[in-house]
């Protein structure tokens, strides 16, 4: 009588890093598709669909999803898929241009902080303690308060308060690479620090900070969401994720769950693709931190 023999620890390892692998090239995958529908969406639709998303039809208001209208409308009647396909491209547009003016800021700071070191860094690490210790959503009220409901404004307050992070970043990463070989020998061979900075330690870290920039933009899209919701980002009449939530409270309570839920979809699917592709990212500029996830 014979019974089976276990398999081996090595199978056993190799077929879980199989299966792990091929779950992360599923997720990469569908990130990518997703990214690349909702670019597609925002830049496409747009111009090739000649309807106003401001129309306003009071025969038509607060209707369910049906084929006219797959994601129903509004209490004005209006389309909501349009107008979510217009609210997407307002909030991507903020969350684009506020994650690059952040990481550029915070590239630079925690560069600079890295590279120059002594009462230099511990200066700029103390302001970005400061900064750190106020949270972001009351800071960005403030700043925005400051000037009139618009794109830029917005924009200004998210990038003035999402830099901090990419600085601690960077700042930690040229630190360790300061004491790399190929830097000790720039600096023996006569190299200034402005020289080795912007040879040698700025491109080292740009993968770093690219990869912080896109993890900010859906950071981006909430804050702006978040200030639309209280009536401080965009204006009521320029259709952003954050106003269509926020103007679709009193349906919601009324029992229409499509005003709310579509917004908040275009939202959270752009997050977790963008998430997705950052994931991968990670584990590349990191071998060493894949090889761990595999164990």
């Amino acid at each position: 009588m014979t019974c089976d023999s276990p398999a081996p620890a090595g199978t056993a390892w190799r077929s879980y890093g199989t299966r792990r692998r091929s779950t992360r090239t599923v997720r990469v995958r569908v990130s990518a598709v997703l990214v690349t529908a909702i670019a597609l969406t925002v830049l496409l639709v747009p111009p090739l669909v000649r309807l106003d998303q401001q129309a306003v039809d009071l025969a038509a208001e607060l209707l369910p999803p049906s084929p006219s209208h797959p994601f129903g409308t509004d209490d004005l009647g209006r389309d909501l898929l349009l107008r979510c396909v217009y609210g997407l491209r307002v909030s991507l547009l903020v969350g684009l241009v506020a994650a690059l003016t952040a990481t550029v800021i915070g590239t630079a700071v925690g560069a600079a902080a890295g590279a120059l070191g002594g009462w230099v860094d511990r200066l700029v690490m103390r302001l970005v303690d400061t900064f750190s210790s106020v949270p972001h959503l009351l800071l960005g009220i403030f700043i925005v308060a400051m000037f009139r409901p618009g794109v830029w404004p917005v924009v200004v307050s998210v990038a003035l308060t999402h830099w901090l992070s990419t600085a601690r970043i960077v700042r930690a990463e040229v630190l360790s690479l300061r004491s790399s070989p190929y830097i000790d020998a720039a600096v023996s061979g006569g190299a200034s620090r402005r020289r080795v900075a912007v040879r040698h330690l700025l491109p080292a870290v740009l993968p770093q900070a690219g990869l912080a920039a896109v993890l900010m933009v859906p950071h981006a899209m909430w804050h702006e969401s978040a200030l639309s919701f209280l009536g401080l980002g965009m204006p009521t009449h320029l259709a952003s994720l954050g106003t269509l939530i926020q103007g679709a409270r009193g349906s919601l309570l009324a029992g229409h769950w499509w005003p709310t839920l579509f917004p908040g979809l275009f939202i959270i699917v752009p997050t977790l693709a963008l998430a997705g592709l950052a994931g991968a990212w990670r584990e590349r500029l990191n071998p060493r931190r894949r090889s761990e996830l595999m164990l």
